[in-house]
């Protein structure tokens, strides 16, 4: 029997690689079995996945009283999404964590933050080592301190997707690296992996007031998530993929955060990679970020 399509031998509702591990069923058919094993729920057929879409939705609306969409948009061809930050102009104010939580469904108890703003000595220039992400000033920006935004740095040579025993993470064709909530098995090695820290785990089951859901989402974005799997930053897919900004850049009051595609020459991402002093966290691992800090000036 071939590996293809014609391979198929059932699409298992309400099966999950979650359920299959640990002996617990979930409630949308995520994968299809074939002669070669398992396939994830997006690469399905386009019947299969709607369907599937379908269960996820109902699930959504039964968990949480919110009718949830849930889309499947594909990459758009010939982009690949790069984000560039002015470290001399972010004031510390946090308006992007916020924005953050509020686009992506994040947990509000307990807390998960997908970015973290570091509050550095000006004097002692980039230096994670000595950084704050604890500060609580009455007002922003302090003397003699600036900031840097840290989230997942969408790597090229991502450490995390190759460490995760089930595929449940990878990198999409526009360069985003997503996780199938549905394929985590908690096991966090992704974390372990990561070195900006950009991964974080649901170690209870997420609390959102039902008032505060985001209910436009992405099958592979910000869809509710449960306790025991491992999330993080996806560009905002459920925006970028439909020609919108991330929601951090968006409300970014200084204009800090620039976004694009890095493969138009035309494009302002390209401008300063080309024009800028660039630096990319951590550049001796070859991780080799898509995610760049400049200075302005």
């Amino acid at each position: 029997m071939s590996c293809g399509m014609d391979g198929d031998l059932d699409l298992r509702a309400g099966l999950t690689r979650r359920g299959l591990l640990t002996g617990a069923a979930g409630a949308a058919a995520t994968f299809i079995l074939t002669a070669c094993g398992p396939k994830r729920l997006y690469e399905a057929p386009k019947e299969q996945l709607k369907k599937a879409v379908a269960d996820l939705e109902k699930e959504y609306k039964e968990r949480t009283g919110v009718d949830v969409s849930v889309a499947d948009t594909p990459p758009i061809p010939g982009v690949v999404f790069a984000y560039a930050l002015d470290i001399s102009r972010c004031v510390g104010c946090r308006r992007c964590v916020y924005a953050c939580v509020d686009e992506n469904n994040q947990s509000r108890d307990p807390q998960i933050h997908w970015i973290k703003v570091l509050s550095m000595n000006k004097e002692d220039g980039v230096d994670l080592t000595h950084s704050d992400p604890y500060y609580q000033p009455a007002t922003v920006p302090e003397e003699g301190r600036f900031y840097m935004p840290v989230a997942c740095q969408q790597c090229r040579n991502a450490p995390c997707t190759k460490v995760c025993p089930t595929g449940a993470t990878w990198t999409e064709k526009d360069g985003i690296v997503v996780v199938d909530y549905d394929w985590c098995i908690g096991c966090r090695y992704c974390m372990a992996a990561c070195p900006y820290g950009a991964r974080h785990f649901n170690w209870a089951e997420p609390e959102i007031p039902k008032a505060e859901i985001n209910p436009k989402t992405h099958v592979l974005g910000n869809r509710p998530r449960r306790a025991g799997v491992v999330e993080k930053c996806t560009f905002c897919i459920q925006r970028v993929r439909n020609g919108r900004y991330p929601a951090c850049v968006e409300v970014c009051p200084t204009g800090s955060r620039k976004f694009g595609n890095l493969l138009d020459p035309e494009s302002e991402i390209r401008y300063i990679i080309e024009h800028k002093r660039v630096l990319v966290l951590k550049e001796e691992l070859n991780t080799m970020p898509k995610f760049f800090y400049f200075y302005g000036t």
